[in-house]
């Protein structure tokens, strides 16, 4: 620390050895500065400000209804991003600054200055926003800065609504597209189903379903079956234990009557009614009744025929039946009858639950292709669904918006014309000269001790040279010596104060202009 503190001193010895030529050098500095500052010519600041209200009273009521974007940002950004070249350009025109326009390098220029002189400032907690412009005319400042709040506000409304415009244009053409993402898929469910309608059901039961309904179909005709087969063999036993008995002879008959089949026919006529009444003609039993009801009438005109060649060799009467040997006969034709449609339908639900066990293979693909083609479906639904209620939501924003308004730009204090320069602050530029000069003098003396530099004690000398050293000589002032100095260090005081002194007394005098 003491080598530090003697090295300055050091350099405060050089230095006041050129006291005088610093001196002079802050002079000519100092009068060069005032003369640069009293010349530097006067600009004008215009300003306006603007409050921007984003509150509204239907924001709360139609919250949740309504897309509610964040207008303080919006206007946030807006006041940040305003300064652009378009706008500038824009301004440009609106202020008729482009008259004293000669060439694009002018253009060019002006276009620049604008950009780094217009200023935008606000709070973003009031919504408060201060537009200024600096000029060396008042009434150009004053159209700019006009210009720029209208820019400003028209900008905030424009912008919105174009943002609002194209929300909505994508969202009717993201719709349009969904719409024709879901024609596609319910076409493609319809021809699947239409291809696979055996292995889906009717859209009410799937393969498993069918397969059980199946199956429980075929037990129960089974179970009926073998309950008429019993049926007809008892009756076909208490046939072989009863005797016909015959009754008297009576006239020859013009028909020839055969009970038994003709009692089966009429059973299978009966059951035949019956089925039509509760199926079509394509149903398995309705078809199987039919064959077996062909054959038994084929079979009756077999024995017509062969009874009524045997009629003129008989010359008998019709013989009679006994009358319960008749109605057993009857039963038993009923019965058989019932026992053959029973077993088309046996045999029909065999051939259909064969048929579904075939394909019990393809039904898991056929599931999830089924399934795959239903997802789908379904999240095209569900963004189609998704994309209309934004449409309505942003149909029902621009109708708040065109009646409530996104923001209301009030102006608080407009642009007006102003008397008085606001720079260049002389009063603060010439103190501040004042000391760049003296900054400058003693930076010039500092700079003439280290080109010609002395030794200010012996210690510095001996460090110096590397030599020891064997004595010093001091110099012994007289009266006349020390009279001369201080008279030497009153004149530099003086100097020095009339220096500073005379920056003050500029200072003052600015200071009193600039309030008259």
């Amino acid at each position: 620390m003491e080598e530090v503190i003697r090295q300055l001193v050091g350099y405060l010895r050089g230095m006041w050895q050129y006291r005088w030529w610093g001196l002079v050098a802050a002079w000519v500095v100092g009068i060069g500065g005032a003369i640069g500052i009293y010349l530097m010519p006067d600009r004008y600041e215009s300003s306006a400000r603007i409050y921007v209200d984003t509150q509204s009273v239907l924001k709360p009521l139609m919250s949740g209804l309504a897309v509610q974007p964040n207008v303080d940002q919006q206007i946030a950004i807006l006041s940040r991003t305003l300064i652009s070249r378009p706008n500038v350009e824009k301004l440009i025109r609106m202020a008729d600054l482009d008259l004293a326009v000669r060439n694009d390098k002018q253009r060019e220029e002006l276009i620049g200055r604008l950009t780094s002189d217009l200023k935008i400032g606000g709070s973003g907690r009031d919504n408060i926003y201060k537009l200024s412009y600096m000029d060396e005319s008042p009434e150009v400042a004053k159209r700019v800065v006009q210009s720029l709040m209208t820019i400003f506000v028209e900008s905030g409304l424009g912008d919105k609504r174009k943002d609002t415009d194209s929300a909505r244009r994508f969202i009717e053409e993201q719709i349009r597209s969904y719409e024709q993402k879901l024609e596609d898929a319910e076409n493609r469910v319809k021809e699947f189903k239409l291809e696979n309608m055996a292995y889906i059901g009717d859209g009410k039961q799937d393969y498993f379903s069918q397969l059980a309904e199946v199956t429980a179909g075929l037990s129960e005709a089974r179970l009926a079956l073998r309950e008429a087969e019993q049926s007809r063999d008892s009756l076909q036993r208490q046939l072989l234990g009863e005797e016909p008995v015959l009754l008297p002879e009576a006239p020859v008959l013009s028909g020839v009557s055969i009970p038994e089949i003709d009692g089966r026919i009429d059973a299978l006529e009966k059951n035949l009614d019956g089925l039509l009444q509760r199926f079509t003609e394509a149903h398995p039993d309705v078809i199987g009744t039919r064959r077996v009801l062909d054959q038994l009438k084929a079979e009756r005109a077999a024995e017509v025929k062969k009874r009524r060649e045997a009629m003129p060799e008989r010359s008998a009467a019709n013989v009679n039946a006994n009358p319960v040997y008749q109605q057993m006969k009857l039963a038993l034709s009923e019965s058989e009858a019932r026992v053959a449609s029973l077993r088309a339908r046996v045999a029909a639900h065999q051939g259909r639950l064969e048929s579904l066990k075939a394909a019990a293979e393809l039904v898991p693909q056929i599931e999830a292709q089924f399934t795959q083609l239903n997802r789908d479906y379904e999240i095209h639904k569900k963004n189609y669904d998704s994309l209309v209620a934004r449409r309505e939501s942003a149909s029902m924003s621009v109708d708040m918006e065109s009646t409530s308004g996104m923001a209301e730009f009030r102006v608080i204090d407009p642009p007006s014309q102003p008397l008085k320069p606001a720079a260049p602050n002389r009063i603060l530029l010439m103190p501040a000269a004042g000391v760049l000069a003296l900054a400058a003098g003693l930076a010039f003396a500092f700079l003439l001790s280290q080109i010609r530099p002395t030794f200010q004690d012996a210690r510095s000398l001996r460090e110096f040279s590397g030599l020891p050293l064997l004595g010093t000589v001091s110099m012994v002032a007289n009266e006349q010596r020390r009279s001369r100095k201080r008279r030497g260090l009153m004149l530099f005081a003086g100097a020095l104060t009339s220096f500073v002194g005379g920056f003050a007394v500029l200072t003052v005098l600015l200071a009193v202009l600039q309030q008259a």
